[in-house]
């Protein structure tokens, strides 16, 4: 009888314990980011954890930095915008980041605000994620024609107000909450000069 070759193991990379561990921060915050959790839920052994990563600190950073990544590719990607329509890419952040995302993302960015409570790298790591997105944002204020001191007010008005929804349930506070979202979007976009700018190019 032939005998039949072996099924090769499934060979883990960085990224996919990564992605795991990503995953579980999610679920259960940083205290449940273990490595035989990680283990387990891969299928693998814990020793395997060792051919990417010295220890679990390592493995944090790793998670850190790969969160960061993505958070400063999606605002730069998002506040791009054509000359002469940056104040048409200010209602377009405002509505993308306002509206209901993911909430695997939202649980993630929760976790990763709660870890940097404790933790002098993440809070270094969410400082300049914060950072990166309030200058990204002020930069279209600006290109507006807003003065600096009020591009930073309202750029960082923009982020309280996408932020705090996402915590929030509201349903149930208006009955339109189209035409809710609509007027605030308003209130944050267009300052008074920018309204006097926008009717003087259309008149």
């Amino acid at each position: 009888m032939e005998n039949k070759p072996l099924k090769p193991r499934v060979q883990l990379d960085r990224n996919a314990w990564v992605s795991a561990a990503t995953e579980v921060l999610a679920e259960e915050g940083i205290a449940g980011l273990r490595v035989e959790v990680l283990a387990k839920r891969l299928k693998v052994t814990k020793g395997s954890f060792y051919w990417h990563f010295q220890d679990r600190r390592d493995l944090l950073l790793a998670v850190l930095h790969v969160w960061k990544d993505g958070r400063i590719r999606d605002i730069v990607k998002q506040t791009r915008a054509q000359p002469g329509r940056e104040l048409e890419q200010i209602y377009h952040v405002i509505d993308v980041y306002s509206t209901s995302r993911s909430r695997r993302g939202a649980a993630i960015e929760l976790a990763v605000r709660d870890w940097a409570r404790r933790d002098a790298d993440a809070a270094a790591i969410v400082a300049e994620v914060d950072d990166i997105r309030l200058r990204c944002a002020r930069d279209l204020f600006l290109a507006c024609g807003v003065p600096m001191e009020e591009a930073s007010s309202r750029c960082m008005l923009l982020y309280a107000y996408v932020f705090g929804i996402s915590l929030m349930i509201y349903d149930k506070f208006d009955s339109d909450v189209t035409r809710l979202k609509r007027d605030i979007a308003e209130l944050i976009a267009q300052s008074a000069s920018m309204k006097r700018k926008a009717a003087a190019t259309s008149g």
